[in-house]
């Protein structure tokens, strides 16, 4: 049974087995970590590959066709401390982090995950 997009964000979300994607802001978006997202995620080949593809572009282009949209830097503060630390870390490390906001996304909301469909 393979997943839609959405449902493998959320799974890689939900999973302790990756360091480069997280919830934030009490998981009302997605925030990634563009480096390490490329080496732990999209550098995965054969059954442990997580998308049939090795370019952020294309995780991008797909998070762009499932509505979401991407926050600016200072938009996207985070509400506790150790977010906010862990964030200006991975900013601080030279590593670009990408935020991404959808209504439907929501970890609060699972039920919300079947509105988020493909334009």
């Amino acid at each position: 049974l393979s997943l839609c997009f959405p449902q493998k964000l959320w799974k890689m979300l939900e999973s302790d087995q990756f360091r480069s994607i997280w919830w934030s802001e009490g998981g009302k978006y997605i925030a990634i970590d563009e480096e390490l997202f490329k080496e732990e995620v999209l550098g995965r080949e054969g059954p442990q590959q997580v998308f049939h593809t090795q370019s952020i572009k294309s995780i991008i282009r797909q998070l762009n066709f499932y509505g979401f949209t991407k926050m600016q830097r200072g938009e996207q503060r985070s509400a506790s401390l150790p977010e906010f630390l862990a964030e200006e870390a991975a900013a601080s490390a030279h590593s670009q982090v990408l935020c991404y906001f959808n209504p439907c996304f929501n970890r609060a909301h699972p039920q919300l995950l079947e509105r988020c469909l493909r334009r």
